[in-house]
């Protein structure tokens, strides 16, 4: 009998309410407000109340805390003008409780394909208000971000979880700026096979970006697991630098890199060899 539950399999609401202490969960816009983007509707969409975006406050080991957990199931987890503005406001609230001394933390459940096509530029302003909301609060406080389903992180939310503080993810998750899919599209199957799913995860998964120094923890998939890793990153407070402010660094290690080559998981290992963890 499995004594730590899977966090994969739990729905973004569960997952929120795992992580918080027990009984101090309230969610904010929950799905009897009726919050929800206007434009599904009109495309033959069945919206949901709640948008895909769950927002909950409570406390984590007593301190105030909101969690922020995406439902990989609606819309593949995609970011539209409501759902992005829910998490970008809460972010935003967040920071404003650090500013008026109420030390509130925050933890990003990620599980999205990036912006909603079908909302386009609103999508996308959505995300970028994410973006600046990520970067005033973790002055304050650590941004954790936790990628572990399937569903992955790309597009412009691979952007916010760089954004991040720390980064935890499973064996199962996966990270990048374009999808497999949309990589195929442009580049060609011989570049990249989307169906191919052995190669995408040596490109992408959890496990790889851990070895490349890109994420800070790699866990199993069980709630306990998670919590462990959220908590102990929590305890380390805000970095001394961001990995996103050592931009110039990365930009060096990338444009050594020779693009007429086919990329590989062990390629990818080298580019960021400093930062491999041991």
């Amino acid at each position: 009998m499995r004594n730590d539950p899977s966090f994969i399999e739990l729905r973004a609401r569960a997952r929120a309410h795992a992580l918080l202490d027990d009984g101090s969960y309230r969610e904010l816009l929950d799905p009897f407000e009726g919050v929800m983007s206007p434009w599904l509707g009109a495309q033959g969409i069945v919206p949901q109340a709640d948008d895909g975006m769950v927002v909950a406050k409570g406390t984590i080991n007593g301190q105030p805390a909101v969690v922020i957990a995406i439902e990989g199931t609606f819309q593949g987890g995609s970011m539209g003008e409501v759902s992005g503005a829910k998490m970008a406001a809460a972010l935003e609230l967040a920071a404003e409780d650090n500013r008026n001394g109420i030390p509130t933390q925050a933890v990003l459940c990620l599980e999205t394909g990036g912006v909603r096509l079908q909302e386009a530029n609103l999508g996308l302003a959505a995300i970028a208000d994410i973006h600046a909301a990520i970067v005033d609060l973790r002055r304050y406080t650590p941004v954790i971000g936790i990628i572990t389903g399937t569903v992955g992180c790309f597009g412009g939310m691979s952007i916010a979880a760089a954004l991040c503080s720390y980064l935890i993810v499973t064996r199962e998750a996966r990270l990048g700026l374009n999808g497999p899919q949309v990589i195929e599209q442009e580049a060609g199957i011989e570049e990249y096979d989307s169906r191919d799913r052995p190669f995408i995860w040596s490109m992408t998964g959890g496990e790889t970006r851990y070895q490349s120094g890109l994420v800070d923890a790699l866990v199993g998939d069980g709630v306990n697991a998670v919590k462990a890793a959220m908590n102990e990153a929590i305890a380390k407070g805000v970095p001394a630098q961001h990995r996103s402010d050592n931009y110039a660094w990365y930009l060096e290690r990338l444009s050594q890199f020779d693009t007429r080559q086919q990329a590989d998981a062990e390629q990818i290992k080298q580019v960021f060899a400093s930062e491999v963890k041991g």
